[in-house]
């Protein structure tokens, strides 16, 4: 009996084109491939019917296990959790306030170290905060050493000020502790971005350890949960006024109870309406996929994931010996291990172009094409398209 090929995917069915992603999991490209566990995950949740805060509830336990936060709260991508951890610092757990974004007298400003700009903060400036960025960052315009220091941070909190943003990066100034003592000692809450903060898988734990109230994580990229997920976690009256203004709160007053994992003291006024994070609508399924996400990656150690990464990594450094280009293998920061290659007859954007021209379109990291390379991220590679890579190169080049 002859082999018949197997059926065409989804998105051939679509007529859709896939592509090879070498650039890592970022949403603009898909993210990366789900494991067949979480793909399943997916799909089951998807035949049932579910309560939404209940299911949230369990989600809150299985993330505070994982990161020893007191809640945590499924979003709809890292940046959605930015977004309702500035709405619950700018509302606490005043159903009026949360009625009233993003337009709140009082503490409304949220302070950030100028170097820790960009523009995912346009998510804390969505909830209605008026972010106030402080110090001046001479290490980076060349000027000088010096970045915003920690004083200056406690130096301009007052009345006002409902919380600090800070972005977790290996380089960030000042360091994450300095802050949160100054925040701290005035009664000041921290929200941490740390996005693209895992691996390494310890860092789940680490911003919450050193007193973070509030950490915002992806779902996916490093945890391997659905692209469109995040985590917010940390102090759980913060985590609940976030999750008031996530939920759909269609529902009659007389029939409202507000959520036991939620509930604190002073008791809740009343009902919220549709909170400002309304437009962040995580689903079951959703939920279902991060939370088997999030203990798989936790399940396995660091350098069990980084092995298969540098091991696709080193196969393409491999398939390209002897082509007209220098080509070397990096250790990230993050431990994601990298394959650089500056080609010696062709400009590096040149090169970029092309390849996203070709059939199958590939993608690369282009962060280094200034200084003359190429960056391919292994994250969501296979050995095949290794090797599909490595042969466009050498035609290429």
């Amino acid at each position: 009996m002859p082999v018949s090929d197997p059926p065409p995917g989804i998105f051939a069915r679509l007529g859709v084109p896939t592509i090879i992603n070498a650039s890592g999991p970022a949403t603009r490209l898909g993210g990366g491939r789900a494991d067949p566990e979480v793909a399943a995950a997916v799909a089951e949740a998807m035949g049932d019917c579910v309560a939404i805060d209940t299911l949230q509830e369990r989600a809150s336990e299985i993330i505070a296990e994982h990161t020893g936060a007191e809640a945590g709260l499924v979003t709809s991508g890292a940046a959605a959790a930015l977004l309702l951890g500035a709405a619950a610092c700018l509302t606490g757990l005043d159903p009026d306030r949360m009625g009233r974004l993003p337009h709140v007298a009082g503490r409304n400003r949220i302070l950030i170290p100028r170097s820790h700009r960009n523009l995912y903060d346009h998510a804390i400036r969505t909830a209605g905060a008026d972010l106030v960025e402080v110090g001046i960052a001479d290490r980076f315009a060349g000027a000088g050493v010096r970045d915003t220091e920690g004083w200056e941070l406690g130096a301009a909190i007052d009345e006002r000020t409902a919380a600090i943003a800070y972005v977790a990066q290996p380089y960030s100034q000042p360091p994450l502790e300095q802050v949160i003592a100054e925040a701290h000692g005035r009664g000041v809450p921290v929200i941490v971005d740390a996005a693209g903060r895992l691996p390494p898988q310890a860092n789940l734990r680490a911003f919450v350890a050193a007193g973070a109230d509030l950490v915002c994580f992806s779902g996916g990229k490093a945890i391997g949960g659905p692209q469109g997920t995040g985590i917010l976690c940390g102090r759980r009256r913060l985590v609940g006024a976030a999750a008031l203004q996530l939920f759909d709160q269609d529902v009659l007053p007389e029939l409202w109870r507000p959520p036991a994992w939620i509930a604190g003291e002073p008791p809740i006024a009343g009902a919220p309406h549709h909170g400002i994070g309304r437009p962040c609508k995580v689903g079951k399924e959703q939920i279902a996929g991060l939370l088997v996400a999030l203990q798989r990656f936790a399940a396995i150690p660091d350098d069990e994931r980084i092995t298969g990464w540098r091991r696709i990594a080193e196969r393409l450094a491999e398939l390209l010996s002897g082509a007209p280009c220098e080509v070397r293998v990096n250790d990230g920061r993050d431990g994601v291990p990298t394959v650089e290659v500056r080609p010696e007859r062709r400009s590096a954007l040149e090169v970029i172009a092309a390849l996203q021209r070709g059939d199958p379109a590939i993608y690369v990291n282009a962060g280094g094409v200034r200084e003359g390379a190429l960056r391919f991220n292994p994250t969501c590679l296979s050995d095949p398209e290794a090797a599909v890579i490595a042969d466009r190169l050498r035609a290429l080049l």
